[in-house]
């Protein structure tokens, strides 16, 4: 179980993530994370479960379009031209992490957590991942304005299942 983050998340995804991270030890695969939304509790989760560390290799939080350009070499243009919360940008996000790390796999996620600008989606999170040698694959849910906190544990919930549907 997680020890830090246990108390604020519901158990269902604690022990989700403790299996996961398992599962990432005994098949030897490490897994990195590129967050926008949530910023960085998927990470937090990953790195609080015991004896699973070595599964994670390292965690971007890129929130603005600057931090996803240094620190995922994404391309400006790609991100002038694109909505930040978009199936581009998630994938660009994902395969970013996946190129700037030792990871064999990485998730990226962006959305829109809270009240959003108008012509904006509150609730609308655009997930990614990326594997090596593998097509990378995009989800999209629409939680509604449910709240941020909310929408950010049920971003957590859908990495998680991304994740563990990579080993089929």
């Amino acid at each position: 179980m997680s020890e830090t983050l246990e108390p604020a998340l519901p158990d269902h995804l604690d022990e989700q993530a403790e299996r996961l991270m398992h599962s990432l030890c005994d098949r030897d695969l490490t897994v990195a994370t590129a967050e926008s939304c949530t910023g960085g509790m998927l990470a937090a989760l990953l790195t609080d479960i015991e004896g699973a560390g070595h599964a994670f290799d390292r965690g971007f939080v890129t929130y603005s379009k600057e931090a996803k350009t240094d620190l995922l070499g994404i391309r400006r243009e790609l991100l002038d031209h694109n909505d930040a919360v978009s199936e581009t940008v998630a994938r660009a996000m994902a395969e970013g992490a996946l190129a700037r790390s030792k990871a064999e796999i990485a998730i990226g996620v962006t959305g829109f957590a809270g009240p959003a600008a108008e012509g904006c989606e509150e609730g609308l999170v655009h997930f990614a991942l990326a594997r090596r040698g593998r097509t990378t694959v995009h989800r999209v849910e629409h939680f509604g304005p449910i709240g941020r906190g909310a929408i950010r544990v049920k971003s957590l919930k859908v990495m998680l299942d991304m994740l563990e549907q990579c080993f089929d």
